[in-house]
């Protein structure tokens, strides 16, 4: 499952990177969990073909990834603004943290 996440997260902020054509295959096997067999039947293609554009679509987004760090730096963000939160519902009966667990929650929901 985690593998699954984590391949939708790098989509989510690198898919728009990929071409059309690439998107529509990942979208379909990765996130619709169509099999190689339906997508290319679908598609025209060979079922290596698209196994073969999995395999780029991941190493592409991966690269992206690699260069830019954008999912680690979401994770990271999110990690840190639950804990705020976590603190911040500790201290129930605090007005100023209230506000805090408050401008956390409107954060991760932004997220």
């Amino acid at each position: 499952m985690e593998r699954i996440l984590e391949q939708a997260l790098l989509y989510d902020f690198y898919g728009e990177l990929l071409t059309a054509h690439q998107k529509q295959v990942y979208e379909d096997v990765i996130l619709n969990d169509y099999s190689l067999s339906e997508v290319a039947d679908d598609l025209g293609i060979t079922r290596q073909g698209v196994h073969d554009m999995i395999k780029r679509c991941n190493k592409l987004l991966e690269g992206y990834e690699g260069k830019l760090h954008l999912v680690e730096k979401f994770i990271s963000l999110r990690e840190q603004v639950g804990r705020i939160q976590r603190i911040a519902k500790a201290q129930a009966g605090n007005p100023s943290m209230e506000e805090i667990g408050k401008i956390s929650a409107e954060i991760l929901e932004g997220l």
